[in-house]
């Protein structure tokens, strides 16, 4: 029997490699794009997805309840809103953490109780080496991406007797369009040489890692944060 996988961010990036890769592994993918299409091989159905406000959330849980249940959960979908603590407005923070952990939060909620009741779930929080460490102008993202950190470890625990597996991952910089539209080639030099294998990684890294999290493999794992970032942290 084929598996169910929802991909939210699906259309680019992290998002895209993972769904290509989960549907190369026989699963059937859904994936939410802000205008309900995309280009990514291997994507069965897209789902439109407003995460920006209460209401664009509530929309999507709608119509999540009108699908069968899913077996895989993926929270990809996310912004990143770089601006000094001073700088940040009440509608950048509103904006930050619908998207990038009020949805998630509640996503992952209406999906465990069905996975719960079969007896087998896996959910991967995309998070981000910002929720480790930290720099300037980063208050927002750390913010929230630490915040999908504590979920996982809380949900994990509570979920772990129903054979529901959450994990979370922490991307390092990775070669994606949004990562050469915000730094230019010398921020992106100087990055290199900061990270222990001198090199960003690749999107489909990432997809590989979070593959197996959710795989049939994964028995045992739940409730932990794996960071993939060539070593930068360590360092």
């Amino acid at each position: 029997m084929e598996q169910r996988a929802l991909v939210t961010g699906a259309n680019r990036g992290i998002g895209a490699a993972i769904a290509e890769k989960l549907s190369e592994n026989g699963f059937i993918v859904f994936g939410t794009s802000t205008n309900g299409s995309g280009e990514t091989k291997g994507v069965a159905e897209w789902l439109k997805a407003d995460f920006t406000s209460q209401k664009g959330i509530n929309n999507f849980l709608s119509s999540l309840e009108r699908l069968e249940s899913f077996d895989v959960l993926i929270n990809n979908a996310g912004i990143n809103i770089i601006k000094s603590q001073d700088e940040v407005s009440t509608e950048d923070y509103n904006r930050i953490e619908n998207i990038n952990l009020k949805a998630p939060y509640h996503i992952a909620k209406s999906l465990t109780t069905k996975m719960a009741e079969k007896g087998y779930g896996r959910i991967v929080h995309i998070a981000s080496i910002w929720s480790v460490v930290s720099k300037p102008h980063r208050s927002l993202y750390s913010t929230m991406k630490t915040g999908l950190i504590g979920l996982t470890r809380a949900t994990a625990a509570e979920w772990a007797t129903k054979n529901v597996l959450i994990n979370s991952v922490s991307p390092g910089f990775v070669e994606t369009a949004l990562t050469k539209a915000s730094l230019n080639e010398e921020q992106q030099k100087n990055i290199v040489e900061q990270i222990p294998m001198q090199r960003f990684a690749k999107p489909s890294e990432i997809a590989e890692v979070v593959a197996f999290l959710c795989s049939s493999k994964n028995t045992y794992l739940t409730g932990q944060n794996i960071i993939i970032d060539g070593g930068f942290t360590i360092v």
